[in-house]
C-alpha cells in the first residue's frame, strides 16, 4: 500500500512516522556492544574510513566516529539524517552524512569497510537492483576492504514466523503487522498497521526480499567478494538452527 503516492521504502512519511518504532531507546543502548563486536570482525586499522550504507538516525555511524574512524554515512530520509546531525553536533563530532540512494551511491576505491546493518537491504522488486547495491559497495572499497552485512536471514524467518502479531510501543501506538510469505520463499510481504492513542491510523506493506544463507553469500560473491562468511550474530556465531541473524562478511 503506498502513501505519498510512493512506495512504501520511498515515502518519507514512512520513515517519519515509524521513526521512534525503529530507533526506540532498547536499541540505542544496544548499538555500544553491537559496534564492538562489529569491529572485531572488522578487523580494522586506526583511522580506518567506514561507509554506512543506509545509516539511518546514525546509531553506529556515531559510535564508530566515538571510537575514532573516519565514518560516511548514507541514507536516503533527510528526517534520519538531521537527527544524525543534531547528535554529532551536540557531540562535536566530525562525520560526514550525506543523502543518496543506495543504486546509485558509489565512491570508487575509497572505504576500507562498508556496512549495511538492520535488514536495510532486499527492498527492490527487481534482484538487479540488490546486485547492484552490492557491485557499488565493492567499487567503493579499497583493495582488501571488508564488507558487513547484517539482516533477517530466510532460515531465522522461517524458525519464528508468526502470521500476526501486535505490540504496544512506549508512547502508547499500536502497531499490528501481518505477514506472508510469496514468490516461492524469495519474498516477505508484512502488512504494518498503525494506530495511535489519539486513534489515527497508517497502514503499509513493507514488503522485501528476503535471503538464505546460501544466497547472499552467492550474490556477494558473484559481485567479485571473497573470503565470504556467514555468521549467526555479530558475536561470530555458527549460521545454525541457533542463529538469531544472517551476517554477512566479504572481503574485495
Amino acid at each position: 500500500m503506498r502513501e505519498d503516492g510512493k512506495i512504501w521504502h520511498e515515502s518519507d512519511t514512512f520513515w517519519t512516522i515509524n521513526t521512534n518504532s525503529m530507533f526506540s531507546e532498547n536499541r540505542w543502548e544496544e548499538i555500544p556492544k553491537d559496534v564492538a563486536d562489529i569491529l572485531a570482525m572488522l578487523e580494522l586499522k586506526p583511522d580506518s574510513h567506514i561507509l554506512d550504507l543506509c545509516c539511518g538516525v546514525g546509531r553506529h555511524s556515531l559510535e564508530l566516529t566515538r571510537k575514532g574512524f573516519r565514518v560516511t554515512g548514507v541514507d536516503r530520509t533527510t528526517s534520519y539524517l538531521n537527527i544524525a546531525r543534531q547528535k554529532a553536533a551536540d557531540e562535536k563530532l566530525e562525520i560526514e552524512l550525506l543523502e543518496g540512494d543506495m543504486r546509485t551511491f558509489a565512491r570508487p576505491d575509497t572505504f576500507d569497510a562498508a556496512i549495511n546493518l538492520f535488514t536495510s537491504f532486499g527492498f527492490f522488486e527487481d534482484p538487479a537492483e540488490d546486485k547492484q547495491v552490492v557491485m557499488n559497495v565493492y567499487n567503493s572499497l579499497k583493495s582488501g576492504g571488508v564488507f558487513l552485512m547484517d539482516m533477517g536471514g530466510k532460515e531465522v524467518i522461517a524458525r519464528i514466523y508468526q502470521e500476526r502479531d501486535w505490540q504496544e510501543e512506549e508512547n502508547g501506538t499500536l502497531l499490528l503487522q501481518e505477514r506472508k510469505i510469496t514468490k516461492d520463499w524469495s519474498w516477505l510481504d508484512n502488512r504494518w498497521i498503525r494506530i495511535s492513542k489519539t486513534g489515527e491510523r497508517h497502514e503499509y506493506n513493507v514488503s522485501h526480499r528476503i535471503y538464505s544463507g546460501v544466497e547472499i553469500k552467492t550474490l556477494l560473491e558473484d559481485c567479485g567478494f571473497r573470503d565470504v562468511q556467514i555468521f549467526g550474530n555479530f558475536e561470530g556465531a555458527p549460521y545454525d538452527q541457533k542463529a538469531s541473524r544472517l551476517v554477512v562478511l566479504g572481503r574485495k
